[in-house]
């Protein structure tokens, strides 16, 4: 009896195995982030007439169908309406919390068009870090945290996207109480690769475009020790740089927050502040091994933050979608 139950808990066990490599390219480069997602973001509002009007919708929701029709594009969006409305309004489905919900979208006449009073957009740019690729599959990972939208934190569900390389212009440099920025100029002619899915762990894909022959050894969390540590990042040069931290904690039990530190490279201060917004994603080096990567700044003490392990990464970019 005891060996039928051990056969079937074998039997019911997943047979799928991560294959990720144990010696990957270290990034540090900065990245052009360009996402289409999927339906039409609602941003924001605006008067029409005076007064603002669909009321009933929220920042983050999306619009996804019109008239039982889906909407891919500003542009769809724009059409359908036209092609649909009846007695100004135009019935549209939306997702919010992942439930879809049906409304009828109040249509406004302003100097001869009809408008909606939503801000909405389809396509997202930013700019952010290159952490790791691996040789073997051409698998990249980048930032170590989602694509989220800025007003309500909520992660963008991809339909296409792609990266770029970005050449960085200037850092607008972090205070307490303000973070700043990595400011880059995005080179749509030199395509770095595609983005496949945008995850609580980073945003992953795969890429033709293997940046240097240089290989680290992964390090898991238990390898990892108090002090002397790197972040690898470009600088106003260009120039993709090591950058000395002290890491103050370790955290094994945290999904993503596992690595915290504190910058003490005097250069990198003077340039930037601390940690800015884009420098997501820059690795973390122990010991000629990768052990992580940068994903948050305390807005309060902007020389510190947090890095998530480099093994996180690499089981979600593994991961099926």
């Amino acid at each position: 009896m005891k060996k039928i139950i051990w056969l079937l808990i074998l039997i019911l066990m997943p047979l799928s195995v991560l294959a990720y490599s144990e010696y990957i390219i270290p990034g540090g480069n900065t990245l052009g982030i360009e996402v289409n997602s999927k339906g039409i973001i609602v941003v924001g509002f605006y008067k029409v007439n005076g007064e603002y009007i669909n009321q009933d919708l929220n920042v983050g929701d999306k619009i996804i169908k019109v008239h039982n029709t889906e909407v891919h594009s500003t542009d769809d969006l724009v059409s359908l309406i036209n092609k649909y409305m009846e007695n100004n309004q135009v019935e549209i489905t939306y997702t919010r919390d992942n439930k879809n919900y049906i409304y009828n979208l109040e249509l406004s006449l302003l100097n001869g068009s009809y408008r909606t009073g939503l801000y909405v957009k389809s396509d997202i740019i930013g700019i952010g870090t290159l952490t790791y690729i691996d040789p073997e599959t051409n698998i990249y990972g980048a930032l170590g945290h989602g694509l989220n939208l800025s007003k309500t934190n909520e992660r963008i569900e991809i339909d296409t996207g792609y990266t770029y390389d970005a050449q960085v212009t200037s850092f607008t440099r972090s205070i307490d109480g303000n973070p700043g920025s990595k400011n880059a100029n995005i080179n749509k002619e030199s395509l770095f690769g595609t983005i496949i899915k945008n995850t609580n762990y980073g945003i992953f894909g795969q890429t033709k475009t293997l940046t240097n022959q240089e290989l680290l050894k992964i390090a898991t969390l238990d390898e990892v020790s108090l002090g002397k540590a790197y972040i690898r990042t470009t600088n106003t040069n260009n120039e993709i740089k090591d950058y000395e931290i002290k890491i103050l904690e370790i955290n094994k039990s945290n999904l993503d927050k596992n690595i915290y530190f504190e910058v003490v490279d005097k250069e990198l201060l003077k340039m930037s502040g601390g940690i800015v917004q884009g420098m997501s994603g820059s690795p973390i080096i122990q010991g000629n091994k990768i052990v992580g990567a940068v994903t948050r700044v305390l807005v309060d003490d902007v020389k510190k933050g947090y890095g998530i392990s480099i093994i996180k990464m690499l089981e979600e970019g593994e991961k099926n979608n």
